[in-house]
């Protein structure tokens, strides 16, 4: 028996628990259409610490109604394949019917993804804590499969090993606190289960690296600033790279977190990077 507790809500045992839909929800409040330009606020986030979460949560509800479509144009559409190639990675196949958790959800691609999967008949825990991101990604699948719950990824309304699998796709380098995350996911997850990690990465080679900054820092902002409106959301997302760490690093955080078999892939010339753990039996 589990009971979650989220904004005064309390859901009842599995028995007769009913997903939560985006209208249980209390409608946000309205946001600025941009935000100041502020380099100081951009690099303090990204550096982590308590600024961090609050600034996180502000940007990402404020761009949440062209989040999709800045992520296509941005990345050319390479991410859906990213996407896939994690999802595999999530061996879901190994139970088929489970339960899995979608961390910083976002706009639900992912968990929406995962759903439609040939063979699937699970359900998919979507859990953000930027509510109208999730409510963006309203309609992408059956809310009997996919269940959008407002959480945050450092306290998960979840009970230890409730869950076949983890997955999060450019999400986790937004926490305020990665080593507490990889404990949360890794206390939620059952034994065996794999916890798999889509994040951007920096380039190895030199000759791709310098493509990749002059994009990533320039380009990059420019274009997400204009079609979204605010300026500093896009240049805090190579700030926040910067500050990620690195595939090795990333991995031997993982394992001193208690994953084994942790592994990773480059994706597109080291641009991105597929992390895979489990919990160990």
């Amino acid at each position: 028996m589990w009971r979650v507790q989220l904004r005064l809500i309390v859901l009842p045992p599995p028995s007769t628990f009913r997903p939560m839909t985006l209208t249980d929800l209390p409608r946000p409040t309205s946001t600025s259409a941009g935000a100041p330009d502020d380099a100081l606020e951009v690099r303090d986030a990204a550096s982590g610490g308590a600024a961090k979460r609050e600034y996180v949560k502000r940007i990402f509800s404020e761009i949440a109604p062209r989040y999709d479509l800045l992520n296509h144009l941005l990345s050319f559409n390479i991410d859906r394949g990213w996407r896939a190639r994690a999802l595999d990675a999530l061996g879901w196949r190994r139970a088929p019917e489970g339960r899995y958790l979608d961390l910083c959800a976002g706009t639900l691609d992912v968990s929406a993804q995962l759903s439609r999967l040939d063979g699937f008949k699970g359900s998919v825990l979507g859990a953000d804590f930027a509510e109208p991101m999730l409510r963006s990604g309203r309609g992408k699948s059956s809310e009997q499969v996919v269940r959008p719950v407002v959480a945050d990824a450092l306290a998960l309304p979840l009970a230890d090993a409730s869950m076949d699998g983890a997955i999060v796709a450019f999400g986790i380098r937004n926490v305020a606190d990665l080593d507490a995350c990889l404990h949360e996911v890794h206390r939620v997850l059952r034994p065996g289960a794999r916890f798999v990690i889509l994040e951007f990465s920096t380039p190895r080679s030199a000759i791709v690296r310098t493509g990749y900054q002059a994009y990533f820092h320039h380009v990059l902002p420019t274009i997400g600033g204009l079609v979204s409106g605010h300026r500093s959301a896009y240049k805090y997302l190579p700030e926040s790279v910067k500050h990620f760490p690195e595939q090795r690093a990333l991995a031997e955080r993982m394992q001193r977190t208690g994953f084994a078999q942790v592994s990773w892939t480059d994706l597109t010339f080291g641009v991105a990077a597929i992390h895979v753990g489990e919990k160990a039996s």
